[in-house]
């Protein structure tokens, strides 16, 4: 059975994902795209870095043009946000990505993005998965197949938002980190073009992703950090394996998490853009946001964990800002989708107006909303054990975690406690979330505290619920 997670459908390679399902899914997109889309507009199709993406993504190619739809597809691998980018610019019915994001190497999958550029909203996925459950695989008069770069015109586009004089001038120094995914030598290529000092890491090619999964988190930023501190670098930059998420380095080596990220941009554009449009965040994302929307008088939308809804969301309102735990981050002003490098030269641009490195910043933050700090802990266990945590969690006999009271419950998607736990005044309110992945098998606990050992403790009694079969 092939289902679809929060960003489309992912497998381990040569178990799941084998070039027969791909041909699957591919008959999917392509029933729903001559149903419900104007199939004479075309799809595009791009690919990662990873082992066979670039087999899988011809073996898609074929498998809609078989149907006759149009294809074009990248000439080589390519950023997931600059496929959403050329489907929205041109017009076309839809876009695939073979990609597995930020999963080990040893995975891979598949993405659907939608006309209106960026995922597939949940009811589109629906329809899709039930084309692939019910074997679609049309036939038509075999359309072209043509390839194409997409990469100069996605660097123009989101060169748009970013003031390159203010950020020479300023001269900081930057590492810049794709994680051997897809977005390498692009936020290279834009910072070398405009005289930006950078030095850049793991941008060759290699499919293994030696030592990391490419998800820009710790461990796997560790020499992204370790570049920033040698190199005397004002901020590390990091993007996951399709280049759709950021992750960054302070000027000290720590880590700033894409909660932090999240604020500070948020921040930068209520205060210095002054953008319109309401805030969105996931559910195990920052309250900081909360803090921040208010205090410019903006309206807080919160929503289910899968950048598919934040999505969702902005084709029925004008969002400034939505934001996910995982690193993704989007602007209705540019599209409907998360994109890491765009965010990256975000970042950059907001260190040069306020002149300071990133850690800074974050700094600020911490002082003028409280101090947040989170952690999350992904359990690789059995359906058994994650089933009766989840069940426990939501049952009214379960009123402690820990030593500490269970103020309230919130089951957006999956299980989130309120804690009586110390908020350090003004700092995060302390709250844990348990929750089965819609894309790996395991459950994560997800929490966010007013200090650094308060997050360590709770997250080590989640882990000891979890665990516990009674």
């Amino acid at each position: 059975m092939i289902k679809f997670g929060t960003d489309g459908w992912r497998g381990i390679i040569a178990d799941d994902f084998t070039f027969d399902n791909v041909r699957r899914v591919a008959g999917g997109i392509a029933a729903y795209v001559l149903r419900h889309e104007d199939a004479a507009r075309g799809v595009v199709i791009g690919y990662d870095t990873r082992f066979l993406s670039l087999q899988a993504a011809r073996v898609a190619a074929e498998t809609i043009a078989g149907a006759g739809i149009p294809v074009q597809i990248t000439s080589d691998s390519t950023p997931t946000p600059a496929i959403s980018l050329a489907v929205k610019s041109q017009g076309a019915a839809g876009g695939v990505v073979v990609t597995s994001s930020h999963n080990p190497w040893n995975w891979n999958g598949v993405k659907f993005k939608a006309k209106f550029g960026g995922s597939a909203t949940p009811a589109i996925m629906k329809v899709i998965e039930e084309e692939v459950s019910a074997g679609a695989m049309p036939k038509g008069q075999s359309a072209s197949i043509k390839e194409v770069d997409l990469k100069p015109a996605y660097m123009e586009a989101i060169s748009r938002f970013a003031d390159f004089e203010l950020i020479a001038k300023a001269k900081f120094r930057f590492a810049v980190d794709s994680m051997y995914g897809s977005g390498r030598g692009v936020l290279t290529r834009i910072f070398q073009d405009r005289g930006i000092n950078y030095i850049a890491i793991r941008q060759e090619l290699n499919p293994l992703f030696p030592g990391i999964n490419p998800e820009p988190i710790e461990p796997h930023v560790e020499m992204l950090r370790q570049t920033v501190l040698k190199e005397s670098c004002h901020a590390g930059l990091a993007t996951d394996g399709d280049a759709d998420r950021i992750g960054a380095i302070a000027e000290d080596g720590s880590f700033v998490d894409s909660h932090k990220c999240f604020a500070v941009l948020l921040r930068w554009a209520l205060e210095r853009k002054k953008w319109p449009g309401d805030v969105v965040r996931a559910f195990n994302t920052t309250g900081m946001a909360d803090r921040i929307a208010a205090r410019y008088g903006r309206k807080l939308i919160e929503c289910p964990i899968g950048f598919k809804y934040i999505a969702d969301l902005m084709m029925e309102h004008e969002i400034v800002v939505g934001g996910e735990e995982s690193g993704g981050i989007g602007y209705s002003r540019y599209l409907p989708e998360r994109d890491g490098t765009l965010n990256c030269l975000l970042l950059a641009n907001v260190m040069a107006e306020e002149r300071k490195p990133l850690g800074q910043l974050v700094a600020d933050l911490q002082r003028e909303y409280g101090p947040h700090y989170y952690g999350r802990r992904d359990l690789h266990i059995t359906e058994e054990m994650k089933q009766s945590a989840i069940q426990r969690a939501g049952s009214e006999q379960t009123n402690h975690l820990g030593r500490y009271s269970i103020k309230k419950k919130e089951g957006l998607d999956g299980i989130k406690f309120f804690l009586e736990a110390p908020s350090d005044g003004n700092g995060a309110v302390p709250w844990v979330l348990f929750r089965m992945s819609g894309t790996e098998p395991l459950l994560r606990v997800y929490t966010e505290a007013a200090s650094p050992e308060l997050v360590a403790e709770i997250l080590s009694v989640a882990e000891a619920f979890v665990r516990r079969r009674a």
